[in-house]
């Protein structure tokens, strides 16, 4: 039975492996996928297998940091194993220490210093790793006498066999620490993505992109970045004039961006292990629900904008490690329906809004807190709903909400059906779903409470629009 162990440093797994003997020698799997994940050893996907022999007991290697992960066991013989955190936060310079046979293995988490000690000749050191090696890659030494970490060698180091370079390693507070994997959030001037860039501020490992610096629909994406020191990408791009989708260029427009890039993004994802956080939309839905959507009810997208997201929905689930954040009306720093409404009570103008569709709007503070929030937790793959809560309510509703806050009479607001308000329209029309309404217990579940609607209008509105 394989029983992994946790350790002082996270993420460092050490665990019993199965060992069947008779007269013959012994067997034994060194690595099973399916058991060991079960187990809860992370499917680090590797892709290369390593073997250091040693033929003298006491050859001393490390204390060596990269940025991938290790599956280390031992062949033949025995070894004295040393770790030390060498990643940036509160546990940089933690050490772990054990003795590793062939009954033993220890899964290494990158960033996290490797080092060991033969204890016996004839020593076959195995590793496993789940990336190439490359001269582009951030790595990091310590130096295997470090007096901060203090390790307790069984044979001292002044006695066994090390090499050069390892001897000229830095010590502890001369190691820059290796920094984690990076995010990108793509749309980065959307109002989801000025959003998330509030709540993430302009940490280093965080990177920013619009279509000027990254454009997800080049075909050339695969190849655009050293995918595999990234942990996460936070798809909110997005293609989202949903009238002018129906016209002949904004089809193809709508499509490239809203599908084609997301499949290019999961296939990214699922090659390089990491986390795609994905934006999708009540417009998947046709809006005859008579209750909420929750996450599993079927697509039945009514125009072309719902049905190019829910294509991207549909590749982005194909990535192993994916959240598809479902939302509606969206609400941040940007044009929008509130925006829109202030001004024109601000301008004296009363106007006509539709009042046979309904739902709740999403400020794009919850968004981001919704997405940091499953992201830091862990939270099961998948999809979620995520809206601001409160009753469902209509866009002529909120628009009244807005001219009362702003101390306007409510009554300049004229309730229209969605067919009255578009009769007069110069081309195309995008039809809406009347119902966005979405359920949120799924998203509740994990622990995170979106804000009130109402809350959230009357602080968006006494802020000019300004937060998110």
């Amino acid at each position: 039975m394989i029983t992994p162990a946790d350790t002082p440093i996270p993420g460092l797994l050490l665990f019993d492996l199965p060992v069947h003997g008779d007269s013959r020698g012994w067997f034994k799997e060194n690595w099973q996928r399916q058991k060991m994940t079960a187990a809860g050893l992370p499917d680090f996907g590797p892709v290369q297998n390593n073997i250091s022999f040693n033929d003298a007991a006491g050859t001393t290697r490390g204390i060596h940091a990269e940025p991938w992960d290790k599956f280390i066991s031992v062949a033949t013989g025995r070894i004295f194993g040393a770790w030390v955190d060498l990643r940036e936060g509160p546990t940089f310079g933690v050490v772990f220490t054990a003795e590793i046979d062939p009954s033993r293995a220890i899964f290494v988490p990158r960033g996290v210093g490797n080092s060991y000690q033969t204890l016996e000749p004839n020593t076959a050191y195995v590793y496993l790793v789940n990336d190439h090696w490359s001269p582009d890659a951030t790595y990091a030494n310590l130096n295997l006498a470090d007096e901060t970490a203090a390790i307790d060698w069984p044979i001292p180091l002044d006695e066994v066999e090390i090499s050069a370079k390892d001897k000229a390693h830095p010590r502890l507070a001369d190691v820059a620490p290796i920094p984690p994997r990076k995010t990108l959030v793509t749309g980065a001037n959307g109002q989801v993505g000025r959003a998330l860039r509030a709540l993430y501020g302009d940490a280093p490992h965080i990177e920013y992109t619009t279509r000027t610096e990254l454009d997800i629909t080049d075909p050339g994406l695969a190849t655009s970045r050293r995918w595999r020191d990234y942990g996460t990408i936070i798809n909110a791009a997005a293609y989202t004039a949903v009238d002018t989708a129906e016209t002949p260029a904004g089809r193809t427009a709508a499509w490239a961006i809203n599908s084609a890039a997301p499949a290019r993004l999961a296939r990214i994802a699922a090659e390089h292990d990491i986390t795609l956080v994905h934006i999708s939309s009540d417009y998947v839905y046709d809006g005859t629900a008579t209750g909420a959507y929750s996450e599993s009810d079927p697509f039945n997208p009514l125009g072309v904008y719902g049905q190019t997201k829910a294509a991207g929905d549909t590749a982005a689930a194909t990535a192993p490690r994916h959240y598809i954040i479902r939302t509606s009306w969206v609400i941040g720093h940007g044009k929008n329906f509130v925006r829109t409404m202030a001004s024109l009570a601000e301008r004296g103008i009363d106007p006509k809004v539709v009042d046979d569709q309904h739902g709740r709007l999403t400020f794009t503070d919850d968004i981001a807190a919704g997405i940091h929030h499953l992201l830091d937790t862990g939270a099961p793959y998948g999809t979620y709903n995520l809206t601001s809560t409160g009753p469902a309510r209509t866009w002529a509703n909120i628009a009244r909400d807005v001219y009362r806050h702003l101390g306007h009479d409510p009554a300049r607001i004229t309730p229209v059906s969605t067919a009255d308000y578009y009769a007069d329209a110069e081309g195309p029309i995008a039809p809406r779903p009347h119902n966005s309404e979405l359920d949120l217990s799924r998203i509740n579940g994990t622990g995170f409470t979106p804000t009130d609607a109402g809350s959230a209008l009357i602080e968006y509105l006494d802020g000019q629009g300004d937060a998110g």
